[in-house]
């Protein structure tokens, strides 16, 4: 469920096909509390929060880009167990705070910030397919890979990109080096979790067991 998810009792409803092709489904009530995020102010370069006519022609590209990306969904899994960490470094920005930039635009942080410096090696979370590799306004040099099923993980603010738009990456393997490009506040990578048009936080993610 995304942020915006009111508290309340929902159900989920499971529909799926068993290995020898027999319909199985089943129900699971879930009960979603409130939860309370960080508030910090953080400042970054003004054509971020203003930009001239120019750079909004640039963001509104950008932002007709990623809609065209995000509604691309193969129906196929392509990832296979565990999620792993994209890097070995601390988690310096956590899902959910919420962020003023030079104390006027507000965001929503919705994946994961790792404190590490410019030209670390950034690897896939798992197997998937490039859907994007290329700079954008905010985020910097950006990789977006397919892991099927509505499933989409997005590595931000990259100083180089090593993989190219339609190619097949594995679990581990190198996508990119970690920089400071696009909306930030220093070199760090920022790495989100999308899954059928909502944002998840990446640590759960990496927290299930699947098989």
């Amino acid at each position: 469920m995304s942020l915006d998810t009111r508290p309340g009792r929902y159900v989920l409803n499971l529909e799926g096909i068993t290995a020898g092709g027999k319909p199985v489904s089943f129900q699971k009530l879930l009960v979603v509390h409130s939860a309370h995020y960080r508030r910090i102010a953080v400042k970054v370069a003004r054509q971020f929060t203003e930009p001239s006519a120019e750079q909004l022609h640039e963001i509104g590209q950008d932002k007709n880009v990623k809609h065209d990306i995000f509604a691309r969904i193969d129906p196929e899994r392509a990832w296979a167990g565990l999620f792993r960490p994209p890097v070995k470094a601390q988690v310096s920005g956590v899902f959910g705070t919420r962020r003023t930039f030079n104390g006027q635009v507000q965001s929503t942080h919705q994946g994961l910030d790792y404190a590490v410096p410019v030209g670390t090696p950034v690897a896939a979370l798992n197997r998937g397919t490039v859907l994007l590799a290329r700079p954008l306004y905010f985020e910097g040099n950006c990789v977006v890979l397919d892991h099927g099923q509505g499933l989409l993980t997005i590595y931000m603010h990259l100083s180089t990109i090593e993989v190219k738009e339609g190619e097949s990456v594995h679990r581990g393997e190198e996508i990119g080096l970690s920089g400071g490009t696009g909306r930030s506040t220093g070199p760090h990578l920022h790495v989100a979790v999308r899954w059928q048009g909502f944002y998840l936080n990446p640590a759960t993610m990496m927290k299930l067991k699947l098989p």
